[in-house]
């Protein structure tokens, strides 16, 4: 390369200027590589036990430290991305990989979003880890029970990182303050402490984050008079205006949100309910999923409890459909506010009990008064025996509607909260009086209301 196309050559982020080279110097997952840990065991007597599939949140340093693992154990390194590598890619390290093998050199290939690989490229890998030939780390920050084939999986050993803590990414940007070499110690520079802990806390455990903001504060903000580059609060706030959400839409960030959602209303928590409401419109959530999880729970959770429950939140649907975002929040604030707050009923589980019947016992006939008399009353008897209730004093008549082999079965339990018991009552009075529960006159479930 001639010097004038170097002088465009754009340098390494910070970020990856400032991988540690060394297990000494990685910051976080204590519970991984701390002292007396498998994977501080494993390296210390120098022996890699399995291929492995490290499992976590953007910049906890799962490709550092597969980085690491490599150099520590005086491996062949090779790196994909699954993103943008293919088969062909892979059977170009396969090929590199004999070559260091017949040396006696091992690989290990990091392949980066791995859950990117489809089943077929998956499958193209297996025989290489199988065989040792490879030692696989694959980096991921999706489930990989759900997005990594069964045969690969067995042949790794999963590693969960987390999201780095606030005083881990303050250790790694004071060392790149310092570092003359790869880091930003040889310009005339001063952060404040108020900056770094803003870039701490705004980075959501994302150590790539949090060095990508301190240098892009680093080189927009002018030096003083003194020749000073001053970074304080209101330059870092300005390079890091908001703390981003991990969250994708298909993955374990949406399904953990909108369960917290769900269980804090149903734990009738209306504050946590609207932090998490909050939340999944902020990530950009399709709201009409929201709501369609409180129409659900309208049923499920708030059900006879509350029978104006699912009126308010279909009213609340219908108005989010009609006006739309942003003044559709209120209408996903309100619905969700109404449900926190109201009694609590999951009765018509009573449904499910009745279908675990119909699968346990199968199909059976139509007892012969509940069968359609339109059509053959006359040849085959149908609907001949069938007490009309509207011929009987308070419309109602004591008949058994289910088929013979299901007699006295029972599936409602009604609930004990708000206005179901009331319900229930007049419902159990309604049958011993044989009275109609919404006919004038003297109330048949009076005593037992």
């Amino acid at each position: 390369m001639n010097k004038t196309s170097s002088l465009f050559a754009p340098p390494q982020p910070l970020a990856a200027r400032m991988r540690p080279k060394v297990l000494d110097e990685f910051a976080g997952q204590q519970h991984l590589v701390g002292k007396g840990r498998l994977l501080w065991r494993a390296l210390q007597a120098r022996r890699l036990f399995s291929s492995m599939i490290f499992w976590g949140p953007p910049g906890s340093g799962k490709t550092t430290l597969a980085r690491v693992i490599a150099r520590v154990l005086d491996c062949q390194f090779a790196s994909l991305s699954a993103v943008m590598s293919g088969v062909a890619d892979l059977r170009k390290v396969v090929d590199e990989a004999r070559t260091w093998q017949a040396r006696g050199r091992r690989t290990v290939v990091l392949i980066d979003e791995i859950h990117r690989f489809n089943k077929a490229q998956q499958d193209a890998l297996l025989p290489h880890v199988e065989e040792g030939l490879l030692t696989l780390i694959g980096a991921t920050t999706e489930n990989p029970y759900f997005e990594i084939i069964g045969p690969l999986l067995s042949r790794a050993r999963i590693f969960i990182f987390e999201p780095l803590a606030e005083e881990e990414i303050l250790v790694i940007l004071r060392r790149a303050l310092v570092d003359r070499d790869q880091g930003l110690g040889g310009m005339p520079l001063e952060v404040t402490e108020e900056a770094l802990g803003h870039f701490a806390r705004m980075s959501a455990g994302d150590a790539r984050r949090a060095l990508t903001a301190l240098e892009l504060a680093a080189l927009s903000t002018a030096a003083d008079e003194k020749g000073i580059i001053r970074v304080d609060l209101a330059a870092a706030r300005e390079c890091m205006p908001r703390r981003d959400l991990l969250y994708d839409k298909e993955g374990d960030a949406h399904y953990d949100t909108v369960s917290a959602f769900i269980k804090s209303v149903r734990g009738s928590d209306p504050n946590a309910a609207l932090y998490w409401l909050a939340r999944m419109l902020e990530a950009g959530e399709d709201p009409r999923f929201i709501m369609r999880r409180l129409l659900i729970l309208a049923s499920e959770d708030i059900g006879l409890a509350d029978p104006q429950a699912l009126v308010q939140v279909a009213a609340a649907s219908q108005a989010l459909t009609w006006v739309g975002l942003p003044e559709g929040q209120y209408h996903l604030a309100q619905a969700t506010l109404y449900l926190a707050l109201a009694p609590k009923s999951n009765s018509t589980m009573a449904y499910f009990r009745a279908q675990a019947q119909l699968k346990e016992k199968g199909a059976t006939k139509v007892p012969a008064p509940f069968q359609d008399a339109h059509r053959d009353r006359k040849g085959l008897g149908h609907g001949q025996g069938y007490l009309y209730p509207h011929d009987y004093p308070g419309h109602f008549v004591e008949q058994d509607y289910l088929p013979e082999e299901l007699a006295g079965a029972r599936f409602y339990e009604p609930g004990t909260e708000g206005a179901e018991p009331e319900l229930a009552a007049r419902w159990r009075a309604f049958r011993e009086k044989g009275g109609n529960p919404g006919s004038g006159g003297e109330n048949p479930g009076d005593e037992s209301i």
